[in-house]
């Protein structure tokens, strides 16, 4: 009998034990550690210790092989930022010259004006480079003002302003790119290398109210977004804008300055093989 109860106690202190807890005596796994700021580390997999953690830079997978190992992958991340400069674009009025951002008003017409420079020139503040084919993902928010003789206008007339942006080879003066990896040719409603279409209606006046002068003397913004296939490369994202009236009467040489405020461009590459 007394071997009967030792056995049982034996099997009960291996049950109880059976299940781990850090930072708590009530273990609901094998291991559980408690704690909603608790972390685990393992220093096999860090970056002194193994060459596939990519370092400070950016987060290493950890992925389980087939014998439930907690392992790195040799296979590189599939998907990268590769460009996001702080205030991308020149903030100084510049009405002439290549990196010149004023978008002359073209009434009820069409026509879309190049407008804004990088504020920076170099790798990472006005180009990123593709090493290997990708699908290139592209964000912005672009920033703009409407005025005229330099002063924010009041006159009640409802506007439209779009925005698209595009690439160039190389630095900003390089070519525009009119076709993706593929051949395919890159062009919507006429404008070559149009990616990432976004618009605004814009109206205000000289009272407080809807359209009133709430609007006026304030920076807007556009946002966009798009994809494109793109080879090995180095590439510059460049915009172009267009700003139509209903009405001219009255209005005369009104403007639209691209760039005063912050803007951004993100550029992620979606690596497929």
């Amino acid at each position: 009998m007394k071997n009967i109860f030792t056995t049982i106690f034996i099997l009960f202190t291996f049950m109880a034990v059976s299940q781990v807890g850090i930072n708590t005596t009530t273990p609901l796994e094998e291991l559980h550690v408690a704690g909603s700021s608790s972390t685990i580390r393992v220093e096999g997999l860090n970056e002194t210790n193994n060459i596939l953690n990519l370092g400070d830079k950016e987060n290493t997978r950890v992925y389980v092989n087939t014998s439930g190992d907690l392992v790195l992958s040799s296979v590189p991340t599939n998907i990268a930022v590769l460009f996001n400069p702080a205030n991308y674009l020149a903030d100084p009025l510049d009405t002439g010259g290549p990196d010149a951002n004023v978008i002359n008003q073209t009434g009820v017409g069409s026509g879309y004006a190049e407008g804004g420079w990088p504020r920076q020139i170099g790798p990472g503040l006005s180009t990123f480079t593709l090493t290997k084919p990708a699908i290139v993902e592209i964000n912005y928010a672009l920033s703009y003002e409407i005025y005229k003789s330099g002063i924010p206008i009041d006159d009640y007339h409802a506007r439209t302003a779009q925005f698209y942006i595009y690439l160039r080879n190389g630095g900003p003066g390089g070519a525009i790119i009119s076709t993706d990896y593929d051949g395919n040719p890159v062009d919507f409603g006429g404008n070559v290398g149009a990616l990432g279409y976004s618009g605004n209606f814009y109206t205000n006046g000289s009272s407080s109210g809807a359209g009133g002068g709430e609007g006026t003397g304030k920076e807007f913004y556009a946002t966009g977004h798009d994809y494109i296939k793109l080879g090995p490369g180095t590439y510059t994202p460049m915009f172009s804008g267009i700003l139509f009236v209903a009405s001219t009467v009255g209005t005369g040489a009104v403007k639209m300055q691209i760039g005063g405020g912050d803007d951004e461009v993100i550029v992620v590459a979606h690596y497929y093989n």
